[in-house]
């Protein structure tokens, strides 16, 4: 049997060499916007650990913090214990619903303007330009020899890639422990050794990833690009070339000698040319696509400049397109936006987020957990009446040390203590004070007559004394001698 080889009377290659990507310089609202973002999206990730944020005495005051050796997560006033990590769940599906939103509504947006591997990449092109000059030079210089010129701009564009790459992971320890005291440890050598390690990768791929990779991490190595088909479909706004009338291409020279017979493009490829991902938007949708709209900017220039109509790429839907072609109109912006599907993604993106801010407004910051100890199971006191042993866990998950009252109900003429106390001096309710931002473990005697069930329910329950009423409560089981039991334990 013939092979696909002897069949086509040769080799099959499955790989295709990288063909270097040089990005042109363009100007324009789309090109403006990127700044815009990009200037945003660093500040905040590099800026953010050092905003300090005042909560008392007993609690950090760094604003964003992931605490991991105490295990908390610091939002501003927010704090996440970690019980509370459906808080943290309910953030990240809220953030692949926004994604799923801004997909549907404009395509891969997120790809083309906020992405990190998008903002990096834009950083590290700026660099190109900033050492070897706009697009031709820098074909120019990648196809020259290796001269003085060549290995001195070399070793000067990567010198900026390298600070900006260690520098970028730096700023992400920063998150794990206070920005300042870690910054002094890590520059005088006495940082843990997963602080070194974790800036040293992270330098590495943030090095490689937005320095040399680039257009391949998007259209090779992400499966959102992938992911994102599912969400999109006619009605979706994307960077789309108008064919039906920019077609048959044809220089200015060939329109003016033969009106009529060719389109608005002039094939001058300055839409290939800005691309980051090298692409020819002309051709079509293609995963390659990020929907950043430097096309736009660079075709909408060229457009103003030969005195033709903007808009030959432009954001647009499949089926407007369709409709264009045809000889009708686009629908407005607003209806393409405001759409059954978008509205839906909206709708559940607030509803969570208003179900979040409304449990973190009506959580309590005093929790509280019972064990009954079963050694033994209970003790008859000299003067007849049944002793149950309990572990309380007081969780304080405000950043003061707390006054908290504790008492029973359910269980009639019950009279409680702790170890700092007796039988004595044994209460219905009892004082106590627990440590700020901790668990306090308390041991509780809890005293009851000997007439009565031998297994009852009832109900251990705590408040706070200092201003904030709220607290918690457990149903817990208070055990006794079966009724025709006559022994006794001290």
């Amino acid at each position: 049997m013939a092979s696909p080889d002897d069949l086509t009377g040769g080799e099959t290659s499955l790989y295709a060499a990288r063909k270097a990507v040089y990005p042109k310089r363009v100007d324009g609202p789309f090109r403006r916007l990127k700044w815009a973002i990009m200037a945003v999206t660093l500040a905040i990730y590099y800026g953010t650990p050092w905003i300090r944020w005042d909560r008392g005495p007993y609690a950090p005051d760094q604003a964003v913090l992931v605490d991991l050796a105490h295990r908390r997560f610091y939002m501003f006033q927010i704090e996440i214990w970690p019980h509370e990590f459906y808080y943290v769940a309910g953030l990240l599906i809220m953030a692949g619903i926004g994604l799923f939103l801004v997909t549907s509504a404009v395509g891969r947006a997120w790809c083309g303007y906020a992405c990190p591997q998008t903002v990096w990449t834009d950083l590290f092109q700026h660099v190109d330009r900033l050492v070897d000059g706009d697009r031709n030079a820098q074909i120019r210089l990648a196809q020259g020899p290796w001269n003085a010129e060549k290995i001195g701009k070399r070793a000067l564009k990567y010198a900026i890639y390298l600070t900006i790459a260690f520098w970028t992971g730096g700023a992400w320890i920063m998150y794990f422990a206070d920005a300042p005291t870690l910054t002094h440890d890590f520059w005088t050598g006495q940082a843990a050794p997963v602080a070194y390690g974790t800036v040293g990768v992270l330098t590495a791929t943030t090095f490689v990833l937005g320095g040399f990779m680039r257009e391949q991490v998007c259209i090779y190595m992400c499966p959102w690009p992938r992911i994102q088909t599912a969400m999109m479909d006619e009605k979706s706004l994307l960077v789309t070339y108008r064919e039906w009338r920019g077609e048959p291409r044809g220089s200015t020279k060939k329109a003016m000698a033969h009106p009529g017979a060719f389109g608005d493009c002039i094939d001058c490829n300055q839409c290939v040319a800005v691309c980051p991902t090298g692409i020819d938007i002309r051709e079509g949708p293609q995963i390659g696509c990020i929907t950043c709209a430097l096309c736009i900017d660079a075709c909408d220039g060229v457009m103003a400049q030969v005195g033709r109509p903007r808009g030959l790429i432009d954001y647009c839907t499949l089926e407007d397109v369709a409709a264009e072609k045809a000889g009708g109109t686009a629908r407005p912006v607003r209806k393409t936006l405001f759409r059954p599907r978008t509205i839906i993604y909206f709708s559940i993106w607030c509803a969570i987020g208003a179900a979040m801010l409304f449990t973190l407004g009506q959580r309590t910051r005093l929790d509280l957990a019972v064990q009954h100890e079963r050694s033994p199971l209970y003790v008859q006191l000299s003067d007849g009446h049944i002793r149950n042993n309990y572990t309380l866990k007081l969780r304080n998950m405000e950043t003061r040390p707390r006054a908290v009252e504790v008492t029973v109900s359910g269980l009639k003429d019950a009279a409680l203590w702790t170890e700092e106390g007796s039988r004595v001096t044994a209460a219905q309710r009892i004082t106590l004070t627990i440590a700020p931002d901790s668990v306090t473990r308390v041991k509780l005697f809890v005293a009851a007559p000997a007439a009565g069930a031998a297994r009852q329910d009832f109900t251990i329950a705590t408040r706070g004394l200092d201003g904030d009423p709220r607290g918690d409560s457990e149903t817990i089981q208070f055990d006794r001698p079966p009724a025709d039991n006559q022994e006794s334990g001290q």
